[in-house]
């Protein structure tokens, strides 16, 4: 099934170059969770903050879950610091 992959930030670098403005189409199992998929791009856990799956938040223990569906956006972003 396909879904949408988005890293933004400092995480977009971990994107393959046909990447189109932070996105990627994947093909995916039933099985992956989100996890595994950042895991095809080498995005390490530690850089992973906020991860949203077609803008609702999932929590840690939920990316460990497989719950994706043909035609999920999954949007990742690395954690922010700012003052």
């Amino acid at each position: 099934m396909e879904i949408t992959v988005k890293l933004y930030a400092g995480l977009s670098r971990y994107l393959p170059e046909n990447a189109v403005e932070h996105a990627v189409k994947l093909d995916i199992s039933p099985s992956e969770t989100a996890f595994s998929i950042l895991d095809r791009f080498n995005v390490p856990r530690e850089s992973v903050h906020l991860v949203l799956l077609n803008g609702i938040y999932l929590n840690p223990a939920e990316r460990e879950k497989p719950t994706f569906v043909a035609g999920d956006t999954l949007s990742v972003w690395p954690p922010v610091a700012g003052g």
